[in-house]
């Protein structure tokens, strides 16, 4: 289960999934979405699907005994009513935090139940190291291959994941301009790149699309900067609005639509 190069599609993770709304593009929510509902939250996650993103993008750490939980920072500060260190409290005591309109923070599990059951795709971000193992069991125990994919900035545990198991598909996310995309991907063993919009160019696009592999952008956010980005064709966008950047998209009829 490999990824095709060339082929359009990633074999195993359904990316050839038909998009909604003829839209032009993928549209991934990230974090859900973060600017109408607490981020990371179920509660986030079903509000982007209602708006019809194609998938969501949500962020994965270990709590003290072993759970994989959905939640962006390393504290629990600055998202809930609570404070310390995710891996220092353990998943009853995270349960217990109000993570938003009086949203707990998610289990993974829950997460993955809720947007498989309404047909979407899921970008688990690893943030921490040590969550690697249990996630990747995760996978394996939910059958999650052709559902969801792993991205991280930990490349080098993308890398050791990748040669675990093979089923799984796997990008590798990215602050900057590399010279060779293809060979940060390769030496990863990564199906795509998720790179920050500040540094793509169309000449870095055309480079990762020359090297056979999926190009996601985040974050965009403004309908005036996803102008610019839609004429490098990259396969996917990660945006904290995507209610709006999904209505522009279905009332912006010049775009093409981007072959499957």
């Amino acid at each position: 289960m490999n990824f095709a190069r060339g082929s359009g599609l990633i074999r195993g993770f359904k990316w050839e999934m038909p998009l909604l709304h003829n839209l032009p593009i993928k549209i991934i929510g990230h974090r859900g979405s973060p600017r109408e509902e607490p981020e990371n939250t179920l509660r986030s996650f079903r509000r982007a699907l209602d708006l019809g993103a194609w998938g969501v993008e949500l962020d994965v750490r270990l709590s003290r005994d072993g759970r994989l939980v959905v939640i962006h920072d390393p504290a629990v500060d600055r998202t809930t009513n609570g404070r310390g260190m995710v891996q220092d409290l353990t998943f009853a005591q995270l349960r217990e935090l109000d993570a938003g309109r009086g949203e707990p923070i998610p289990a993974l599990e829950e997460v993955v139940d809720l947007v498989r059951g309404r047909g979407g795709r899921l970008l688990v971000e690893l943030k921490a190291p040590e969550a690697a193992g249990p996630l990747l069991r995760l996978f394996q125990k939910r059958r999650l291959f052709d559902d969801a994919c792993l991205i991280s900035f930990w490349h080098p545990v993308v890398k050791t994941l990748k040669e675990q198991e093979p089923r799984l598909q796997a990008g590798v996310l990215m602050v900057g301009c590399p010279v060779d995309p293809g060979a940060v991907a390769r030496a990863a063993g990564a199906d795509f790149l998720i790179l920050n919009y500040a540094y793509v160019n169309r000449e870095l696009a055309d480079a990762v699309k020359a090297a056979g592999l999926k190009l996601i952008v985040w974050n965009i956010d403004e309908v005036d900067t996803l102008k610019f980005f839609l004429e490098f064709h990259p396969d996917a966008i990660c945006t904290n609005r995507p209610g709006e950047i999904i209505d522009y998209l279905k009332s912006a009829g010049k775009f093409r639509l981007l072959p499957e």
